[in-house]
């Protein structure tokens, strides 16, 4: 038993390694019987945003996507000719946020953290995503040099960091809450963080689930919420900070994905008037190509309600070269 134990965890390492375990997480090849619905807003949410510290002025709402790589968005996303080393430049001025994956795979230096600082726009916020050497150990990292040095260097971003979120592997359940207890005792206070969960045991019991939010409200962590067709539990709809978190997987601009928008917009809008503070939403399609479109659309939805401050793209012609409006 030991042994199979340690042979799942080693296959699950290699599938995150190579990217394949988070492309596929919830992902369903036939979404026709799907009901994407959001469910009910959870009591606690509520009591969470109503007891919070007052807000000054518009929630802030911070929409990106899941990388700026990507020369497929030369010509709309970016300036028609832009070079691969100018793509942050122009991302930060199209989306004030991204979920920053490259983290999870390393830590960067000092001086690549100074360069996404310097070259991003002046209300831009990063996500970094924790590193898989700690989200991905046996421990967490905990009694080892990765936390503090994850932290030390993700500082240099300074008024451009964002919400870290740590992305927990599938196979981390429910009894080892003990473990997230001491690592989030541990976890620096002045960062920022999320926690996504993947285990079905975190939901699948009203007592895990109860226990999961008591501890994360103890802590002052965020949950990260995903919005997946193949697994409707993550959509868990609760909130343990005035933060929020939103993972949107979308089905290639299927019809379902705008509507499921629309949805979300009239949501985070109710926990913005409840006293939410911040949001960060990310949009997800396959290869990425089509996220700048969902991203955009949720833009357009915020922009109509007057207690949200947003900002999204303005695509670019890519015959004329100018900018031109989708919606």
């Amino acid at each position: 038993m030991a042994f199979l134990l340690v042979l799942s965890i080693l296959v699950e390492h290699l599938l995150v390694i190579n990217g394949l375990r988070d492309m596929k997480f919830g992902k369903l090849a036939d979404i026709s019987q799907v009901d994407f619905k959001l469910p009910t807003p959870l009591s606690g949410t509520t009591a969470v945003l109503s007891k919070g510290s007052a807000r000054e002025g518009k929630g802030q709402a911070y929409i990106g996507c899941t990388g700026w790589s990507m020369p497929q968005w030369v010509g709309k996303v970016y300036p028609k000719g832009t070079k691969s080393k100018d793509y942050l430049h122009h991302y930060s001025r199209q989306f004030n946020t991204i979920e920053f994956n490259t983290t999870h795979y390393r830590i960067p230096d000092v001086t690549t953290i100074e360069k996404w600082r310097r070259e991003s726009s002046d209300d831009f916020k990063f996500c970094p995503k924790i590193p898989q050497s700690i989200s991905h150990s046996r421990n967490l990292g905990l009694g080892e040099a990765q936390i503090m040095m994850f932290c030390n260097a993700i500082q240099g971003l300074e008024e451009k960091l964002g919400c870290c979120f740590m992305q927990l592997p599938p196979y981390f359940g429910f009894d080892r809450l003990g473990l997230l207890d001491r690592f989030l005792k541990g976890f620096p206070n002045h960062i920022p963080l999320a926690v996504e969960f993947r285990h079905e045991s975190w939901f699948n019991q009203t007592e895990h689930t109860e226990r999961l939010w008591t501890l994360l409200e103890k802590h002052k962590t965020a949950t990260v919420i995903t919005d997946v067709a193949g697994r409707r539990d993550v959509l868990h709809m609760r909130l343990t900070m005035p933060v929020a978190m939103v993972r949107f997987v979308g089905n290639a601009l299927d019809s379902s994905d705008y509507s499921r928008i629309d949805e979300w917009a009239d949501r985070v809008s109710q926990w913005f008037q409840q006293g939410l503070h911040e949001l960060y939403f990310f949009t997800h399609e396959p290869d990425n190509v089509l996220a700048p479109e969902l991203a955009a659309y949720l833009v357009d939805k915020m922009k109509t309600y007057p207690e949200i401050n947003v900002r999204g793209p303005k695509f670019l012609d890519d015959t004329a070269g100018q900018q031109m409006s989708l919606f």
